[in-house]
């Protein structure tokens, strides 16, 4: 197939936090070393932002140093975080301050900021467009290019106007061969081009198994009497214990009386009737957080993964021709339940490092192994190995002792206790089977403060071209089908949360659909699934969900 093709310096594949602060530092050096560097953004995305989901309470030590006057330059991080609290919910109804003194360390907010990380994003492109840097959104990176070396030569961009069968429509455009020196893998959590990286070039070897949480959030509009700007609420607890499950809740209060409310669930659970989305709703009508929420309205509806496998789980993030940062390798610091700051400085290391070799005289393809050296002279590096063992503490010892671990290791010890916890079970093999563990009879939407799957999904702004090829790839059709119903009653139908995968009873036998226009691009499925059956791999550029001020 004859593509055309562009030529950059560097191309960076997504237009994230690490991936826009790649760029800007990419083009301040250039700039202050007046040298021609020409570097492009790809994003998914409708828009910039369009894919951005996160709580979110932002650490702006990196912007600090990436744009010291981003205060001057309106940036929209303008709530403070000035009162934090920590609950554990002990039921349905009673919940337990954690005492301040008690709280680890790395939990304490003075000094962030709650704001919209899509907001952010935006406000970086900006920045990025006035420095030069093209951006391109509504473009897939579908395919890694390949140099005659094997080294990583560009992407090329998806195909536009496939039909569902994989036929050309009349509106067919082929995609677009974007070349480059370096490429920056910027993806977020597992990316789907990192994913394959990871593979080919064995950057996981010797490393521990990476692990994943699933982090729902609404936006509300809240009454101004109820509403406490700066305030954070973090917990743990109900309703995630009854099943023994992991994970925990957030409660924000941004400007404008407007709330975010969220519950990120562990996916290392184990019994198959667990369903991240009703476990959300349920936890909405304890009273610590209802009282915040009744009268209001929500507004935005979203779900993603995020990563929380830790400094254990970090992949070689350097290969012949390219690196992988942010959430595509990992990055995001669970002790801190932060990813926007650690993204980001792994961006500007990156660029760092691409700038030196290319100012060296490096024409491209080649393996940069100094980004290992300045990574590990980063205070990136150094937080994230204060944070290993935080995870992984909970995980094997539990709420109490692995919280009591975590308070002596990140208030007492600085995260430097003498101890390495390590964690190598996938996610996906966790499940038990469905026969010997308890169902779960999750209470039915009440219309006001939860609701239906389906509702919450036409809040994400979701739009794909339905009559293209589907983008959840199955590797077998039959048996792991079978395999799911009979070990683990199907799932998938439950850790979705936008009620993607039906199991639909036909004369022939039970059949899988997949809806796949309703994927707000989670990834739960290519990290849940049992079988390791689902591959997510991206669809036509520009579709997806649209989020505002997520």
């Amino acid at each position: 197939m004859q593509r055309e093709s562009m030529e950059y310096d560097v191309v960076i594949v997504g237009g994230g936090p690490a991936g826009l602060a790649a760029a800007i530092r990419l083009r301040q050096l250039a700039m202050a070393q007046k040298r021609e560097l020409s570097v492009c953004v790809l994003e998914k995305g409708a828009e910039i932002g369009a894919h951005i989901l996160s709580g979110a309470v932002i650490d702006p030590c990196s912007l600090d140093e990436l744009i010291p006057d981003w205060r001057e330059q309106d940036a929209p991080l303008t709530t403070e975080v000035n009162h934090d609290l920590v609950y554990f919910l002990r039921n349905g109804e009673k919940a337990w301050q954690v005492p301040k003194q008690f709280v680890p360390a790395s939990m304490h907010n003075r000094g962030n900021y709650i704001a919209s990380l899509g907001n952010l994003c935006r406000w970086l492109s900006e920045r990025a467009e006035t420095l030069d840097v093209d951006i391109f959104p509504g473009f897939s990176a579908a395919e890694v290019l390949y140099g005659e070396h094997a080294e990583v030569a560009g992407v090329i961009t998806g195909d536009m106007g496939l039909a569902e069968d994989g036929s050309k429509k009349p509106s067919f455009e082929p995609g677009m061969e974007l070349r480059a020196k370096y490429t920056l893998f910027a993806e977020g959590a597992r990316g789907h081009l990192g994913q394959q990286l990871v593979v080919r070039y064995q950057l996981d070897a010797g490393v521990g198994a990476q692990h994943y949480g699933l982090g729902l959030k609404e936006l509300w509009d809240c009454s101004q009497q109820k509403h406490q700007q700066g305030l954070v609420i973090h917990g743990s607890g109900w309703p995630l214990s009854e099943s023994g499950s992991g994970g925990g809740f957030f409660l924000y209060h941004l400007e404008d009386n407007q709330i975010s409310v969220g519950l990120i669930v562990d996916l290392n659970y184990q019994n198959p009737y667990v369903n991240p989305y009703e476990e959300f709703q349920r936890l909405k009508q304890h009273p610590l957080l209802k009282g915040y929420l009744t009268g209001g309205r929500r507004v935005a509806y979203g779900a993603r993964v995020i990563n929380k496998g830790g400094f254990h789980a970090l992949p070689t993030m350097h290969m012949p021709g390219a690196l992988l940062i942010g959430c595509d390798a990992g990055t995001l610091n669970y002790a801190k339940i932060k990813g926007t700051h650690t993204a980001m400085k792994s961006g500007m290391l990156a660029a760092e490092t691409v700038f030196e070799s290319l100012a060296e005289g490096g024409r491209g393809g080649e393996d940069l192994y100094a980004f290992n050296d300045r990574f590990k002279a980063s205070w990136l590096c150094d937080e994230l190995y204060r944070s290993r063992n935080f995870g992984t503490a909970l995980k094997k010892w539990g709420l109490y002792f692995g919280g009591a671990y975590n308070y002596l290791d990140q208030t007492l010890f600085g995260g430097k206790f003498p101890l390495d916890l390590h964690d190598d079970t996938e996610d996906r093999d966790t499940l038990k089977h469905a026969a010997d563990c308890k169902r779960i009879d999750y209470p039915k939407p009440d219309g006001e403060i939860s609701f239906d799957r389906l509702s919450s999904v036409y809040l994400s702004n979701i739009s794909h071209e339905e009559d293209q090829p589907c983008h959840l790839r199955l590797q077998d059709s039959v048996v792991p089908l079978e395999i799911n119903l009979g070990r683990y009653d199907a799932p998938e139908q439950r850790y979705c949360p936008a009620g993607v995968y039906e199991i639909l009873d036909m004369e022939e036998g039970p059949q899988l659909q997949i809806n796949a226009q309703n994927c707000i691009h989670c990834k739960t499925c290519d990290i849940k699934d049992p079988t390791a059956n689902i591959t997510w791999v991206t669809p036509e550029g520009g579709g997806g969900p649209n989020y505002p001020n997520m």
